[in-house]
């Protein structure tokens, strides 16, 4: 069902170039159809500011409820920003307070970047505590991403996650642990999902706290859970939202910081995401790098616009699968007349009678 254009964000125009159904505000109060609030706390860097709406928007609005979704985008303070970022935040988001007077629904936290080695020492921990404090006690559910993932389990169950021997990043394939919870009802039972990070949470650390682990994977570890009570709060520690070319602009990143010396080593392909023919491409190009590096020549353009057609999307479809059970849970639970956080009669500790 549509996502509504309750503000005048570039995000809204560049989905209906998509080809995304985008309702205006004058259109949407003409349908007789249950809104929904969803809040997207965007945690990410400037350059991942924009994408990581768009990401979120497409499965929110991908979802086939009968019903209006409102995305209300929102950060914290502690995330270190450029002016003209601060001019987009300013212009299109909204405070935090006035999230809190309103109410929510839903809401999905973002990963973010990181300086330090542990997550209490970051500036945006506390300001990141007070909203997820907020959020167990007012809205139905709260969908965690990578870091917030991380950073949620630490502060509620005590665990730390653990440093990698190096990045994990790449499409991996993973198996569904639980088929029968409501989050993965009528998804496949085996699927891909990004991974990107240096860090993780393991599942025998999960479990050990009671934590329900419903996807995972042999090489890239757990993907899916959720809260003991099965719904409240649902952990992602691989990144679904994200578009077939987001780990090839992360890589080309990479290969930039290391012409620049901002990194030692050239960075290797994520893995199970290059075909053999792109790797060669991508071969040849290092070593064009690697030249003009040791020899102070410009550096060739990166060969992308040779490659899009070669990059293949095998997770989105799961993806929405997975958004669908959890808004639709959520569209049971809540108050049809009433932004509230459950439904008179329901246990908040266990919703779905688990």
């Amino acid at each position: 069902m549509p996502l509504v254009a309750h503000i005048d964000l570039p995000t809204f125009q560049r989905l209906r170039e998509e080809g995304e159904e985008v309702l205006a505000p004058d259109r949407a109060s003409q349908q007789d159809i249950r809104e929904m609030h969803i809040g997207l706390l965007n945690m990410m860097p400037d350059a991942a500011l924009e994408a990581t709406e768009r990401q979120f928007f497409r499965l929110v609005g991908a979802c086939n409820q009968i019903v209006q979704f409102h995305v209300h985008l929102f950060t914290i303070q502690g995330i270190e920003r450029s002016p003209e970022t601060l001019k987009h935040i300013e212009q299109y988001y909204e405070s935090f307070e006035q999230i809190k007077l309103d109410g929510l629904d839903a809401l999905i936290i973002s990963g973010a970047n990181v300086t330090h080695s542990r997550l209490p020492e970051e500036d945006f921990w506390q300001p990141l505590i007070e909203v997820f404090s907020w959020a167990k006690e007012n809205v139905t559910s709260v969908l965690c991403s990578c870091l917030a993932t991380h950073a949620v389990i630490q502060y509620c169950y005590g665990i730390e996650r653990t440093r990698l021997p190096a990045k994990r990043w790449g499409v991996f394939s993973h198996k569904l642990i639980n088929k029968n919870h409501p989050l993965v009802a009528e998804i496949n039972t085996r699927f891909d999902v990004p991974h990107s990070r240096f860090n993780e949470i393991f599942q025998s650390d999960m479990e050990s706290c009671g934590l329900q682990v419903l996807a995972a994977s042999n090489e890239a570890g757990v993907h899916l859970a959720v809260s003991p009570d099965g719904f409240r709060i649902v952990f992602f520690q691989g990144h679904p939202e994200y578009d077939d070319i987001s780990l090839l602009k992360e890589y080309k990143r990479e290969v930039i910081r290391f012409y620049h010396d901002e990194r030692p080593d050239y960075p290797a392909f994520p893995e199970h995401y290059f075909n053999e023919a792109l790797q060669l491409v991508f071969t040849d190009y290092e070593q064009q790098v690697r030249s003009a590096k040791k020899t102070g020549a410009s550096l060739d353009k990166f060969p992308e616009n040779q490659i899009f057609e070669h990059i293949d999307n095998t997770w989105k479809d799961t993806a929405k699968g997975v958004f669908n059970n959890w808004l639709g849970k959520i569209y049971q639970l809540t108050n049809q007349n009433r932004r509230l956080p459950f439904m008179e009669g329901v246990d908040p500790n266990n919703p779905l009678g688990f």
